[in-house]
């Protein structure tokens, strides 16, 4: 059975279980919060997050391509700002699939889409990829560290294999296309085993970068929130 979810459109990729800030200045989008505020208590204030797949965030006609995978987002906390923007963080609640976009229109400044939601596949092996997977990332972040990367204290992947893939997908940095990626991964050990491959590639840029003269790297904190 569809669902018509408002769709926010981004630049990155939610992951379910995982939670994510966002800045609401855009009209469009304040009407987007201010219609899901508007509901009865007892109902969920839920929209979609997709990717961009061709085109920028910010403005009418930035966006033209968007990915059909993205994730239901809940708000869970709502800062209004003295200029009318909003700063909103939102949970990561369950994968989706769009099947017919809606377009804005005079009623509705924001995009919408009929969606189903995907299963949640385990997938063969998950327990043997989530062991591997907590190996690789164990020497990215010591990789991290020695170059100069925050590494957050609390970095233990969940005992679920589906959790642990949803973590390890947030927590490395990648790419938009390597993380639409995993959010698509049929299963759990697909996503576990996609993963492992990614790390493998980063840990060995990691290592080269060891090996380089001293210099600045961005300042970032790697976190599984």
């Amino acid at each position: 059975m569809s669902t018509t979810l408002p769709l926010f459109p981004l630049g990155s990729v939610l992951f379910p279980g995982m939670t994510m800030a966002l800045h609401v200045f855009e009209d469009r989008y304040l009407t987007l919060v201010n219609d899901l505020l508007s509901l009865p208590a007892d109902q969920p204030r839920r929209f979609g997050v997709v990717g961009i797949t061709l085109g920028h965030e910010v403005g009418e006609k930035a966006a033209h391509q968007w990915a059909d995978v993205g994730c239901t987002a809940e708000i869970s906390t709502v800062q209004r700002r003295p200029n009318s923007s909003v700063d909103l963080v939102v949970t990561g609640v369950e994968r989706f699939r769009a099947v017919e976009w809606l377009a804005p229109d005079g009623t509705t400044p924001y995009l919408r889409a009929q969606t189903v939601p995907l299963a949640e596949e385990v997938g063969e092996e998950a327990e043997v990829w989530r062991e591997r997977a907590a190996h690789h990332f164990a020497v990215y972040l010591e990789r991290l560290d020695r170059i100069g990367i925050i590494v957050a204290d609390d970095t233990d992947l969940p005992k679920d294999p589906v959790a642990a893939s949803y973590a390890l997908a947030d927590a490395i940095v990648l790419d938009m296309p390597d993380k639409q990626a995993l959010l698509e991964a049929d299963s759990a050990a697909e996503r576990l085993a996609r993963a492992v491959e990614l790390l493998r590639r980063e840990n060995r840029v990691l290592s080269a970068l060891r090996l380089l003269p001293a210099g600045r790297f961005p300042h970032q904190v790697i976190n599984l929130n």
